[in-house]
């Protein structure tokens, strides 16, 4: 997980997430940013619930889409400094807090990757 700053759910504990470029398939935006933000690669990578998350206080409204991933290879590293302020690795019942509205939501529904 890494440690959001900036405006869009700064000081809250996310995964690597990110908008599409254009044309992209979900899934190839999952290993481009998960490459981008942690220089790590991913493999075998799975579709996962999505979640409607409306913030308010920056007027924005996002589904997210989530994805399942095994980790490949890569030592995670800070590769966005003006994005992101910390990351580390947390088991799923033990995540640090406060979570982005994302996260939480997703927790709402019961989903557990160990699970699916």
């Amino acid at each position: 997980m890494l440690k959001r700053i900036g405006a869009h759910g700064a000081n809250t504990w996310s995964l690597p997430d990110g908008h599409l470029e254009y044309g992209e398939e979900p899934a190839q935006a999952a290993r481009r940013e998960a490459f981008e933000e942690l220089g790590i690669q991913i493999k075998n990578i799975r579709l996962a619930p999505y979640t409607n998350d409306i913030f308010e206080k920056e007027d924005k409204h996002y589904i997210t889409l989530f994805f399942v991933a095994d980790f490949d290879s890569g030592a995670p590293v800070i590769k966005e400094p003006d994005r992101i302020e910390d990351f580390g690795w947390f088991a799923w019942d033990q995540m640090p807090r406060p979570l982005f509205l994302p996260i939480e939501n997703l927790l709402k529904q019961n989903f557990n990757p160990f699970r699916a």
